[in-house]
């Protein structure tokens, strides 16, 4: 990657991302998609300064023998009247280096590149004070005129220009040794700030080690059996129920199937795991063999209370103990086993999760986690203490031990609540208490695809179906649906075709829109009863109704905006990261609505009340037609569209197709064209229709597969 400098005049300002370099390369690295949890090669970065070097005009930054900035200052009128400072500012384990670029003759300018590795992103460093509150996430090389930071996710540090001067940054190449962007800033007063182990100590994650890990990148979109049958449960049901998903749903992207819990004889030791009940007489290695064979990938429920009360009494030595040496008992989690005794681990957990492994199941969800924490270790903290022993690190090593045995290629979900002890080592957290989080969404957002996967927990196919399985979506989120199988037979389940798969995301913000639990996260080593939510486990109901998906792709950028609410009965561009002097077309996806074009921003009006929800698909303004959106997904395009082209007078595009679904193109035809013909190479057109300026064009094919169209104009001069 060349560390030389940015020629100031190569990116104008306001437009920071050079799509005509590497767009094609720079999206594919994007979008790679790893499934593994592996740890990656190299340890962590220091926690300490940067080398900072002023010499002229240029400025150059160092980290972890890395340059990582490299720029030029010009003052006003291209002249040399300006200064920088620079300082070092330490608070506890927290390091922050500013430098300050200011001048007395008018507004200086920086231009530069930071360099970053391969997983770093440009973002939101720091709240602002103006705007709505909306969360975002982006798929792709965002190119958001938002963007005032860089974020690596490796290194875990942050570059960010402070609020005040304009500033934006953006992708301008991907290499081998990582990725590089543009970097521009014009103000009276300019603030650049550095900061290293930005989650682990400005966020206070003690064990975010993000060199050591990965994130699971695949979409993680299936089924759970808890609100569907709660713990009556039966095989029969889980029978009925792959036969429905496979069917109806895994075309769409569904591909997990997790029973939940119900299944087991007892809660204790592995026999009562690994030998299901008279509700299952065939055995859990017969399930995920079943539910693998449909295609399915097969998930399990498990629990770390201990309920065996003579057991415990017998192997005092293996248990949390009271001060009279009895086995300590607590809600829920019954008996406590001491995670530092490795008899204790070889005896109870590992031969469940051995067992789990050895038959196939590729999902894992560990429930009780709080109240082994709280109830079993919080709560005899003088146990600990009396053996010089960590609760933390006695409850991490726990997990530990499960991810060893299930290994690294399986999903490995955390339940429930905010469980920072267990970074690192779980995929994914059940972020509150059981009902679909809104709230999460917004007080976890910069968490979701940084930390581990953000799980909201399971959508029901109800009256708020549209809106749950729209904002999962969009937020790359877990998706799990949780309804008896004989309402993915009926119409009911098409917001949920939509939703499907998850598109990999991250966060457009390194803050979370909500805080208000975030921010007490120090309470988790003080809580003795996990008997409902904390004050750091995320709610139900959100403030915040505005879910904002940057989609970048080689051919085209676009946003989708899920509205949930109407705390703002006017979008404006420029808070969506869009450009406010261009014009934009606005489509709404559930209503299938072209709202019209647009410039500086729009009133979305109130959503139709079966859907609760609307879902804008904003394209920039192009000559002649214009895909406004696919009707296959959520993202307008984001999981199926291939390619989109415009030749001349031809809209041309590619995309891949569900068999015997419906594939919807909706096209922006202004007056003064007609179309005079539309073809697909590899699906039949089964109609078109013109209402206004909105063409709808819909294809069908028999099989799921990857076809071509094309739509030919004539200007009718009109």
């Amino acid at each position: 990657m060349r560390n030389g400098l940015m020629d100031s005049g190569s990116l104008p300002f306001g437009r920071p991302a050079a799509r005509a370099l590497t767009a094609a390369v720079l999206t594919a690295a994007f979008l790679v998609v790893s499934c593994s949890h592996k740890p990656k090669p190299g340890g962590a970065a220091p926690n300490e300064p940067a080398k900072i070097r002023v010499k002229g005009r240029e400025l150059r930054i160092t980290y972890d023998g890395r340059e990582i900035f490299s720029g030029r200052v010009q003052g006003p009128g291209d002249g040399n009247d300006f200064q920088i400072e620079t300082d070092t500012f330490r608070e506890g384990d927290k390091i922050s280096q500013v430098v300050l670029i200011t001048s007395g003759a008018g507004a200086p300018r920086l231009t530069g590149e930071v360099a970053g590795g391969s997983e770093a992103f440009p973002c939101e460093a720091d709240r602002g004070v103006r705007g709505s509150a909306i969360v975002r996430h982006v798929s792709g090389p965002s190119r958001s005129l938002l963007n005032r930071a860089v974020y690596d996710r490796r290194a875990d540090w942050v570059i960010s220009v402070d609020e005040g001067p304009r500033a934006v940054m953006g992708p301008v190449r991907e290499g081998r040794e990582g990725r590089a962007f543009s970097l521009e800033a014009e103000g009276a007063e300019i603030v650049l700030r550095f900061r290293p182990r930005y989650y682990r100590e400005h966020r206070g994650l003690r064990f975010f080690e993000p060199s050591s890990y990965s994130v699971w990148r695949g979409s993680v979109a299936g089924w759970t059996s808890w609100f569907a049958f709660l713990d009556k449960v039966t095989e029969e049901d889980i029978v009925r129920t792959a036969d429905a998903l496979a069917e109806v749903l895994l075309p769409f992207g569904y591909e997990y199937l997790q029973i939940d819990d119900g299944y087991q004889k007892g809660e204790g030791l592995p026999d009562l795991w690994l030998n299901t009940n008279a509700k299952f007489p065939r055995g859990l290695d017969f399930l995920a063999r079943y539910i693998r064979g449909k295609g399915l990938r097969p998930g399990l429920w498990t629990n770390v209370a201990f309920k065996q009360a003579e057991f415990a009494g017998a192997h005092r030595d293996w248990f949390v103990t009271d001060p009279a040496g009895r086995p300590a008992e607590g809600n829920w989690i019954g008996f406590s086993l001491d995670a530092s005794n490795p008899e204790a681990l070889n005896a109870i957990v590992k031969p469940v999760f051995r067992g789990l492994r050895e038959m196939g199941w590729d999902y894992c969800k560990v429930d009780a986690l709080r109240h082994l924490r709280y109830e079993g270790y919080n709560a005899h903290s003088g146990y600990f203490a009396g053996r010089a022993l960590g609760r933390t690190e006695t409850f991490r090593r726990y997990v530990e031990t499960i991810r060893d045995e299930i290994g690294p290629d399986v999903y490995l979900l955390g339940c429930w609540g905010i469980r920072p002890e267990l970074i690192g080592l779980i995929d994914g957290c059940r972020v509150g208490t059981d009902g679909f989080s809104y709230a999460g969404l917004a007080q976890y957002n910069s968490w979701n695809n940084v930390v581990w996967r953000n799980d909201p927990d399971h959508i029901e196919l109800d009256e708020d179906r549209y809106r749950s399985a729209l904002v999962t979506s969009l937020t790359g989120s877990v998706l799990l649906l949780t309804d008896k199988p004989e309402v993915y037979r009926t119409e009911v389940v098409e917001p949920a075709r939509r939703a499907a798969p998850v598109l990999w995301t991250v966060p457009g913000q390194l803050f979370d829109v909500d805080p208000s639990r975030s921010d007490a996260l120090g309470r988790v080593g003080e809580e003795v009863s996990g008997g409902g939510p904390r004050v750091f486990d995320a709610g139900l109901s959100s403030a915040c109704d505005l879910y904002l998906l940057e989609v970048s792709r080689p051919f085209e950028d676009w946003v989708a905006l899920g509205r949930t609410g109407s705390s703002r009965p006017e979008i404006r561009f420029a808070e969506l990261g869009l450009d406010p002097a261009k014009d934009y077309r606005v489509f709404e996806f559930w209503s299938k609505t072209f709202l019209g074009t647009f410039r500086f921003g729009f009133r979305p009006g109130g959503p139709d009340p079966v859907f609760r929800s609307q879902d804008f698909i904003i394209r920039e303004r192009r000559e002649g037609p214009q895909l406004l959106a696919t009707g296959r997904h959520v993202s307008g395009g984001g999981v199926d569209l291939v390619d989109l082209r415009s030749d001349g007078d031809t809209l041309r595009g590619r995309g891949r197709l569900v068999g015997k679904d419906p594939y919807v193109i909706y096209i922006a035809v202004p007056d003064g064209f007609g179309l005079d013909a539309f073809e697909s190479d590899g699906a039949s057109v089964f109609s078109t229709r013109k209402e206004g300026e909105l063409l709808t064009v819909t294809l069908l094919a028999a099989e799921s597969r990857e076809v071509s169209w094309s739509a030919r104009f004539s200007r009718t001069g009109s």
